[in-house]
């Protein structure tokens, strides 16, 4: 089988518009709204401040949120489409993509199990409040969750932000497109990946500004917490890292006993690709990295040319745990005790938005990846709001695991296709 590594790697990720985001910036803007907050604590100057700097940090976030319904439904539909012609590509493609599957349902289970246990046991520091300009929603429980899951009118369901029936009818959509004619088959791919393009450009622009908005809702948060803001950051980074950790050292045991590699050669062969994930924080910049580290663990060149740029494209195996990992803790900032109907849908939609998220800085997808799953578990979305400023460090696990994973998998695919031709070998 030749490689078609170049279709694989081509994907809608490619033809997003490039967008730029003042990542330093927006963490310079919380830590200074935190420090001056901390500052004008209790001093009766904090309250003409608060009265500017809550409604600016409102009408930021509301920036955020218009965005979220349309940019999941344009990325979902391109998203499933191209994993189902991903799909009839031949064998291997098969099995690469039944095993990425399985692993990202893995991926949202473990966040949604994780993350309550973390917290049960290692909970937010006593102090934070967030200023919040809405009650929490309704959280589903099971029968909820069941009911939702096909609306009775698609329109309303996204009046009314009901994330889940509305991804839910995306999918089916995006499934049913395939079976058209050409021709409109490819029309409807272009409206989508358009729809999906613009609202990129528009979350674009509204994170330009993040630095003032975070600014913003920092100030607010310092004013009314104190010094306890910056534990509970601190608290939600090791934790949301934590989970993300576990899925990198899965990619470990992935490579030991379904790939057949030592422990200490894979150790040393993905090493180098994770210095450039780190110092890249991009898994599509580090794929010439990872083939090198496949090299080194005998992978053979046709399949880690197949897989590799396969998995950069569709296997983002940190994202589910991690988002769903965020999205616990959102709820619990937001006093929003979460039933297990709530998780179930949660973990449905990490695991299907998954499909549509595209290879772009952590800070950027933030909202659009976390959004959807807060908004099925009935959780508000304000504390994304300063949660977002400081993804710059998750995103750092989330590189490094997912190029640990991909180049896992790379192995577990090529070590299926040796017993293959073994098996067919044996037999004649």
């Amino acid at each position: 089988m030749h490689s078609p590594s170049p279709k694989a790697a081509e994907s809608s990720a490619s033809r997003i518009p490039e967008i730029r985001v003042p990542g330093t910036l927006t963490l310079i803007g919380l830590v200074a709204g935190l420090v001056l907050g901390l500052v004008l604590a209790g001093n009766p100057m904090a309250v003409p401040i608060l009265e500017v700097a809550g409604p600016i940090g409102s009408l930021w976030l509301q920036g955020l949120q218009m965005t979220i319904l349309p940019l999941v439904a344009g990325l979902l539909f391109t998203g499933i489409v191209e994993t189902i012609a991903v799909a009839s590509a031949g064998a291997m493609a098969r099995r690469t993509l039944g095993t990425i599957i399985g692993f990202l349902a893995l991926s949202a289970t473990l966040g949604a199990v994780l993350m309550p246990i973390l917290l049960k046991f290692f909970p937010i520091p006593a102090g934070v409040q967030f200023a919040h300009p809405e009650d929490p929603g309704k959280v589903p429980g099971i029968a909820d969750f069941l009911s939702s899951l096909m609306p009775e009118n698609v329109i309303s369901a996204a009046a009314a932000d009901a994330m889940l029936p509305v991804i839910v009818f995306v999918a089916l959509f995006a499934i049913a497109s395939t079976r058209l004619a050409d021709e409109p088959r490819r029309l409807l791919a272009v409206l989508f990946e358009g729809l999906a393009g613009a609202m990129m450009v528009v979350i674009g622009w509204v994170l330009k500004l993040a630095p003032i908005g975070v600014f913003a809702l920092g100030f607010g948060l310092g004013v009314r917490s104190g010094g306890a803001a910056l534990g509970a950051l601190a608290h939600y980074i090791v934790l949301v890292v934590s989970v993300g950790s576990v899925m990198m050292i899965a990619g470990y045991l992935i490579a030991v006993f379904a790939g057949r590699r030592s422990l200490p050669a894979f150790a040393a062969a993905i090493l180098p690709a994770q210095i450039v994930a780190i110092s890249t924080q991009s898994s599509i910049a580090t794929v010439p990295a990872m083939l090198a580290s496949s090299r080194k663990l005998g992978v053979s060149a046709t399949t880690a040319e197949f897989v590799l740029p396969l998995a950069v494209t569709l296997f983002r195996a940190t994202g589910p745990a991690m988002n769903m990992a965020v999205a616990v803790y959102a709820a619990k900032l937001a006093g929003v005790e979460l039933t297990g109907g709530a998780l179930v849908a949660g973990a449905l939609v990490a695991f299907a938005t998954t499909f549509g998220a595209v290879s772009l800085p952590g800070t950027i997808s933030f909202v659009s990846s976390i959004g959807p799953i807060a908004a099925a578990m009935g959780v508000p979305l304000w504390p994304l709001g300063v949660l977002v400023a400081v993804e710059v460090l998750p995103d750092l696990m989330r590189t490094v695991g997912n190029v640990t994973m991909d180049v896992a998998l790379t192995t577990a695919v090529d070590s299926s296709v040796d017993a293959d031709k073994e098996e067919a070998e044996t037999l004649h």
